[in-house]
């Protein structure tokens, strides 16, 4: 089985190469830059923006796992025109796999929108797909909410529920989907534990045995509300292993 996956140097990217080394897969690696310690995997420079290397990328490949995300620059060029751009380049591909995210129809954030207009993209095509989507990574809620204290205080919309999840084991759980053939959407795959910011901070504090206290503020607006309702959680969903407890005393400083 060849399969290629976009996105190589990403979080999620790095985490499936971590994990495909050593596998019967024969495995193809496309991004911008050249991953480092790329071992045996075959990389193919190509950029989404401008479609360049994007049909010698796809070329010969029988599984995608399309890795490749943009949430902060260049978000619609990557999410929705290069994303449109690459599926039209796929002409004998067996199996598309699509990392989402959960609640993207429910909260009003742009990037999420692009993700979610990505998804029809994909559905309304002649692609044999599969969509998976997860809760947000252990790493990405502690780096963008509980990194840097300020004035010995975690200054956070305390609120705000997670269910963050391993970006290993979703890694797995993508690799697990190769031999799965096309699924169209599939379950979501969330973290074990929901959880406010405020007791993911208190845990950080514990754990690290930190000084820092908290402060928890409100923000006005329908995006604060939907992560406070919870529309990026799915408790019906729990299929991660690892709590952010565990992901803490993994990474202890």
């Amino acid at each position: 089985m060849r399969v290629l996956v976009t996105g190589s140097t990403g979080q999620l990217g790095s985490a499936l190469l971590n994990q495909l080394k050593g596998s019967d897969y024969k495995v193809k690696i496309t991004s911008r830059r050249k991953p480092e310690r790329i071992g045996h995997f075959e990389w193919v420079y190509s950029d989404l923006l401008s479609g360049e290397g994007l049909e010698e990328a796809v070329k010969d490949v029988d599984v995608i796992i399309h890795a490749a995300t943009s949430p902060i620059k260049n978000s619609k060029d990557i999410e929705v025109t290069g994303f449109e751009n690459l599926l039209s380049k796929l002409k004998y591909i067996k199996h598309f796999i699509y990392p989402s995210i959960v609640g993207i129809e429910e909260i009003p954030l742009k990037y999420y929108k692009l993700k979610y207009k990505a998804e029809e993209l994909l559905k309304n095509s002649s692609i044999p797909y599969t969509i998976v989507r997860a809760t947000q990574f252990h790493d990405f809620v502690e780096n963008l909410f509980l990194s840097k204290p300020l004035f010995k205080r975690y200054v956070i919309p305390g609120s705000i529920k997670c269910q963050s999840v391993s970006v290993d084991e979703f890694a797995k759980h993508l690799i697990d989907l190769i031999n799965k053939g096309p699924q169209g959407r599939i379950d979501d795959f969330g973290g074990p534990v929901i959880m406010t910011l405020r007791e993911m901070a208190e845990l950080k504090i514990k754990i690290n045995n930190e000084t820092n206290k908290i402060f928890s503020i409100s923000l006005p607006g329908k995006l604060y509300k939907s992560f406070c309702d919870g529309k990026n959680t799915n408790s019906f969903q729990k299929a991660g292993g690892i709590t952010f407890e565990e992901h803490l005393g993994n990474n202890r400083v």
